[in-house]
């Protein structure tokens, strides 16, 4: 009689490819910053086309001025409490006020801004950029 013989198959051995996979999982899960909740508020601001406004003689309007690192009314550098001060002292409501607001200017300062104004009353406003 002649004696069969079994084929036993021949299999790669995978548990150290399984272990080098979940230690490389682990490295990236571990090393991954991840990014912080930022409160900001997603705004698709419109495109405007340049206007003509109609000539307001300076005394009836209010020039608010607001860059990265200062804030003027009317060319004159204010802090923001001061500004408060000054535009509360405003008995007419209706003055036109110009904001001119440069481009790097973080909005979280143009919201405050706005907030202050809306707050003392002074709605009627003109938003500028592009300086």
């Amino acid at each position: 009689m002649s004696r069969r013989r079994s084929r036993e198959s021949v299999a790669p051995d995978l548990t150290s490819l399984i272990d080098v996979v979940f230690l490389l999982l682990i490295f990236f899960m571990v090393s991954t910053v991840f990014k912080k909740e930022e409160l900001a508020l997603m705004l698709n601001l419109p495109k405007t086309e340049k206007m003509q406004m109609e000539k307001v003689q300076k005394q009836q309007s209010i020039i608010v001025e607001l860059s990265d690192n200062s804030l003027a009314l009317n060319g004159k550098q204010l802090s923001f409490t001061e500004l408060e001060q000054s535009l509360d002292k405003i008995t007419d409501k209706s003055t036109l006020s110009e904001l001119r607001v440069d481009r790097e200017v973080k909005y979280s300062r143009v919201v405050k801004l706005l907030a202050l104004f809306k707050r003392l009353g002074l709605n009627n406003l003109a938003l500028m950029t592009d300086r």
